[in-house]
């Protein structure tokens, strides 16, 4: 089995997995109402300290393991796919890295999610249109209000015409104050017609 590499079968159970997609008034919705206008959000399992979750975050962000993001898209696609809005998606668009950032680590985690995402859902990837055109400051330690300011400008769109009219699922790692991904949100709902949804493989329970 193709998941067995990241985490064997019986693990699999011990994800805590939030089902937030069965909910639409989840914590993940409820952190982005009244910041910015989207259709659908939700979070694939919860983010808790010396948790499972953290440990498979951090094993594919400091230990470079891609097969980990992978396992965790195919695993929250399975979780989705049954789902009546994911039908309406036409874009998965995952959260940009910045060049200098993308060159240090190697990879883009939410660009794996997204590959494992579209193994189960048959979606296109864009990784061109959106672009993270300033290198922030690492976002852990700041507060709410320090890591919306270091956001700031963050992100550019670079082609509408790609988005325009089109329902588009943004995806990053983990969920905390949202601060990335309202800087995201506030560029791409610029474009003529688009509508947004968003999910995240986690969420901080506390932050």
């Amino acid at each position: 089995m193709h998941g067995e590499h990241v985490l064997c079968i019986e693990c699999h159970s011990l994800i805590p997995q939030t089902n937030y997609h069965q909910i639409t008034e989840n914590e993940t919705a409820l952190r982005f109402t009244g910041r910015f206008c989207f259709e659908y959000a939700t979070s694939f399992a919860y983010f808790t300290k010396d948790g499972l979750t953290q440990h498979l975050l951090h094993t594919l962000k400091y230990s470079g393991k891609k097969k980990v993001g992978i396992f965790l898209g195919k695993q929250f696609g399975q979780a989705l796919k049954n789902v009546d809005w994911i039908k309406d998606i036409d874009i998965l668009l995952p959260v940009p890295l910045h060049n200098d950032k993308l060159r240090d680590r190697g990879f883009n985690q939410s660009l794996l999610f997204a590959e494992g995402l579209k193994e189960v859902l048959l979606l296109p990837i864009e990784t061109s249109v959106l672009k993270r055109i300033r290198n922030t400051n690492s976002q852990t330690n700041k507060t709410r209000a320090e890591r919306a300011l270091n956001m700031k400008d963050a992100f550019k769109i670079t082609d509408n015409k790609a988005l325009e009219n089109k329902h588009v699922l943004l995806i990053d790692d983990v969920l905390t104050t949202g601060a990335t991904l309202e800087a995201c949100a506030i560029e791409l709902l610029k474009v003529p017609g688009l509508k947004l949804s968003i999910i995240t493989v986690a969420i901080a329970t506390n932050f």
